[in-house]
């Protein structure tokens, strides 16, 4: 079974705790490009589009994407939901990968994991659960696709093994549909996905989890001090192509680098923007 997988990376000029901070840099190239690069390397993946807004502010992202050769998307503001389904009609596939821009050391190998898992085959590390139990479930979304969805975490106030930063969503084109369709709350619209994982029982949902509890490892860039410490762990790294378990390897054997942002609070799915 050959999959079209699509992977959509949101972004967005306007952090309200860090502006402009995927334009910043990191080792030499801004961090929208690092996510970019990463993401693109997950072999199961067809297509990786940038979908951001239409506000003037992302003209810098738009720009960044044609110098890269990456399609980029602009619609709605605050309906990120109908910004993913529209940025996905076009290419019709049967997967959409949801990748946000402030994770810039996204590992593609976590990514391929979680693609396995939402089409019945997990990955090697038997990192995945099922969310409840499998035959309490409607019918599958796609003929030939036995999940509806699949993450390496679901975010708080759920517990999560992964570090903060390597976060993958997974769904079929038609669970995505039936969310655009019937998703009516705030932060279903904002955060694209909850309404197919917030009900267990109402989709067909695959849960990642590492053997280890690295939930409170934080590796995402929200603050200044989120960048200090992602800026720290590539200075250390000293090469592009590492993965997820080399970060560990080195916050491990550099424990300051956590030091640095462990007081960052991560936000709840619940959190909405309230600016206009």
């Amino acid at each position: 079974m050959t999959l079209r997988v699509l992977a959509i990376i949101q972004a967005r000029m306007r952090s309200s705790r860090l502006p402009q901070k995927v334009m910043l840099d990191i080792a030499g190239k801004p961090m929208l490009q690092r996510v970019i690069e990463r993401t693109a390397r997950a072999h199961r993946v067809s297509d990786v589009v940038v979908a951001t807004t239409r506000d003037a502010d992302e003209d810098p992202i738009a720009a960044l994407c044609h110098k890269l050769g990456v399609a980029c998307y602009r619609g709605s503001l605050q309906d990120v939901l109908d910004r993913y389904y529209r940025c996905a009609q076009p290419y019709q596939p049967d997967v959409v990968v949801r990748i946000t821009s402030d994770c810039p050391v996204i590992d593609p190998g976590l990514i391929d994991e979680t693609i396995q898992a939402l089409t019945g085959n997990p990955g090697k590390n038997d990192l995945w659960m099922p969310q409840g139990d499998p035959l309490t479930y409607r019918s599958p979304t796609h003929p030939e696709i036995p999940w509806d969805f699949a993450a390496t975490r679901l975010p708080p106030p759920w517990h999560r093994t992964f570090p903060i930063g390597l976060d993958v969503e997974a769904c079929t084109f038609p669970a995505l549909g039936i969310a655009w369709r019937e998703a009516s709350a705030q932060h279903e619209r904002e955060h694209v996905m909850p309404y197919l994982y917030q009900v267990p029982g109402q989709f067909r949902c695959f849960i990642g989890s590492y053997s280890e509890d690295l939930g409170s490892q934080r590796w995402t860039v929200d603050t200044s001090s989120d960048l200090e410490m992602i800026r720290g762990v590539y200075a250390k790294l000293g090469t592009e192509n590492f993965d997820w378990l080399d970060v560990l390897k080195v916050v491990r054997e550099h424990p300051e680098l956590s030091a640095i942002n462990a007081d960052v609070q991560h936000k709840s799915y619940l959190d909405v923007d309230t600016r206009k």
